[in-house]
């Protein structure tokens, strides 16, 4: 299923970046906040925006939010609201139900009542700080799973000039190059064939293993 409309609940800073970058995407987002200056600042960002409160019986029926294709649960720091606005998004039949965790117990609470996934931004971001951080030779890494991560990195002196083709990543490194960056260029229609310019960099998916290898090199 590929999403179209979403439903933000909760506009904390974790909700109110994702209702933004969702409807600068132009994706239909639905946003639900209890806080009028927290709906009055999304409010020109996206499709609709509606303070309520999400604890109440139906509020999320009433505001047609089982017309979404995917609800994102982000009022975590209010465990009520939170398992509430999951079992009412759940019971409704959104298609697919996020909702944001404080911890492990709460995780475990909102995978018992239904949630098709829990998150953990927090603990998401630190990770990732802790990986760029001793990943020498990464611009920057996102985990995909246990095993597969896409990463950036610029490229070595002796590639520049030089194409994907003769340098046979994937045949070498068992990774496949997603795109190629140049300042504020984003290329993801690769030619292999194209020489890669001085300085440009890479955006790389594959295994861990196969991508430390890689790292190695540069």
């Amino acid at each position: 299923m590929k999403a179209k409309s979403f439903a933000v609940i909760g506009l904390g800073q974790f909700g109110m970046t994702l209702a933004r970058e969702l409807a600068n995407a132009d994706y239909d987002v639905l946003a639900i906040d209890d806080k009028d200056e927290n709906i009055q600042e999304i409010a020109e960002t996206v499709t609709y925006a509606v303070r309520a409160d999400v604890r109440e019986p139906d509020i999320l029926k009433s505001l047609g939010v089982q017309n979404v294709d995917v609800a994102i649960v982000a009022v975590a720091e209010n465990m009520e609201a939170s398992i509430t606005a999951t079992m009412q998004a759940k019971d409704l039949g959104v298609p697919c139900v996020v909702s944001k965790a404080m911890n492990t117990l709460h995780g475990r609470i909102l995978e018992k009542i239904g949630a098709d996934q829990v998150i953990y931004p927090e603990r998401s971001m630190g990770l990732r700080v802790a990986r760029n951080l001793t990943s020498n030779g990464f611009e920057d890494i996102f985990e995909l799973s246990s095993e597969f991560s896409m990463a950036e990195f610029r490229i070595p002196a002796d590639w520049a000039e030089k194409s994907l083709a003769e340098l046979k990543i994937r045949e070498k490194y068992k990774i496949n190059v997603v795109a190629v960056k140049l300042g504020d260029e984003v290329n993801v229609n690769i030619d292999p064939a194209e020489k890669l310019k001085e300085g440009c960099v890479l955006v790389a998916a594959g295994k861990n293993q196969d991508l430390n290898r890689v790292k190695r090199t540069i």
